[in-house]
């Protein structure tokens, strides 16, 4: 079985993508690890990929389709695909059409995440982690049972990443929902799209996700 799994930065996507790889065996195509992988490789291909990046240009459709095709290539038969990060255009999800079908695969669902901006913004600014043993806590949330002292460590400095602020992650969902809108009618019309509520507790995302795929 083969899938997209959507979500904005912060909707919990790379945790569920985990779980479906976990649990049911599964393999997770991220175009940012594939690229970064591929870019390493003494191929043609890895070259290319080099050269585009380091260039600083945005690699192009034909690359990216290259390096999926050529990672479907490399898995065993029968096992299901998650793309993460890619199609992001008509173009490129009909590209993928073109791939899927080259190897006998047909894309069966299209999942996205569903989430309250507001609330995922109080979710992604709230965020902090031990600077010792990077266990993560949250200004509402999670926080230390005692104040300033890591529960796992007993550490006393805390941490936040630069890009967790408001306005960042108001960009990242402007971004998002951009990127995503061209390609939701295209598989809206072939009847695989489903909501999750991204916003839901992290086990009923999971089941919620695994009744979409597997009932």
């Amino acid at each position: 079985m083969d899938i997209i799994l959507l979500g904005p930065p912060g909707a919990g996507k790379g945790t569920q993508a985990q779980r479906l790889v976990d649990r049911r065996g599964m393999v997770q195509l991220s175009t940012g690890d594939m690229l970064r992988e591929t870019r390493k490789a003494d191929s043609e291909l890895g070259r290319q990929v080099a050269a585009v990046m380091d260039s600083g240009a945005l690699v192009s459709d034909e690359i990216v389709s290259a390096m999926i095709d050529a990672k479907l290539e490399t898995l065993p038969v029968g096992t299901g695909v998650i793309f993460d990060g890619y199609p992001r255009t008509a173009a490129q999800a009909h590209s993928l059409d073109t791939i899927l079908a080259g190897r006998n695969r047909t894309l069966a669902h299209v999942i996205e995440l569903d989430v309250n901006e507001d609330a995922l913004v109080e979710r992604i600014v709230g965020r902090y982690t031990c600077a010792a043993c990077g266990k993560g806590y949250h200004d509402t949330f999670e926080q230390p049972l005692v104040a300033g002292t890591c529960d796992k460590c007993g550490g006393h400095e805390f941490k936040r990443r630069p890009d967790d602020n408001e306005q960042t992650v108001r960009t990242r969902m402007a971004e998002y929902r951009a990127k995503t809108a061209p390609i939701l009618p295209i598989y809206g019309a072939r009847g695989i799209v489903a909501q999750v509520d991204g916003m839901a507790d992290i086990d009923a995302v999971t089941g919620a996700i695994e009744t979409v795929l597997f009932n």
